[in-house]
């Protein structure tokens, strides 16, 4: 499988060491990481994915492979800014949010849209006309999100 980790460039202490988790017990589960790439929960999920052997793919918004965390396996450019949140919800099976901005925002819409499974740690809550949307599986750990994220 193919998870997708999104998260903000800047994130706080607590959801950098939860994105890092992630990333190892994704790896540890066999699964590959795909992100925007850079910095944040971004690049804390990486460095969580390789700690165990992970392989990691980074969308970068510009156009240069060097903008990539140090954790990033694969880089791959896009030009697009961040239009690139559509590449990396399309790239994934499901996906994980921690914390995160008005672009975890948007990659969560797109994944909802396009019938991905959207497990939050931490992150946003919908709501339509008052009523809350379940759209997002809620987890309470790294662990309970990525035991959501992978069961069929």
């Amino acid at each position: 499988m193919i998870i997708a980790v999104i998260g903000s460039a800047t994130c706080t202490p607590a959801e950098a060491a939860a994105a890092e988790a992630v990333g190892r017990l994704l790896a540890e589960a066999g699964a590959v990481l795909v992100c925007g790439g850079r910095g944040g929960v971004m690049a804390a999920a990486c460095r969580g994915a390789k700690s165990a052997g992970g392989l990691t793919i980074g969308i970068l918004p510009g156009v240069d492979a060097s903008e990539a965390n140090p954790w990033v396996d694969v880089p791959i450019v896009t030009g697009l800014g961040e239009a690139r949140n559509a590449i990396v919800v399309r790239s994934a099976d499901a996906v994980i949010a921690v914390g995160g901005g008005y672009g975890t925002l948007s990659e969560i819409a797109f994944a909802l849209k396009w019938g991905r499974r959207v497990v939050g740690l931490d992150t946003w809550e919908l709501a339509r006309e008052g009523v809350p949307d379940r759209g997002i599986l809620r987890a309470e750990t790294p662990e309970e999100a990525v035991k959501l994220v992978l069961s069929p």
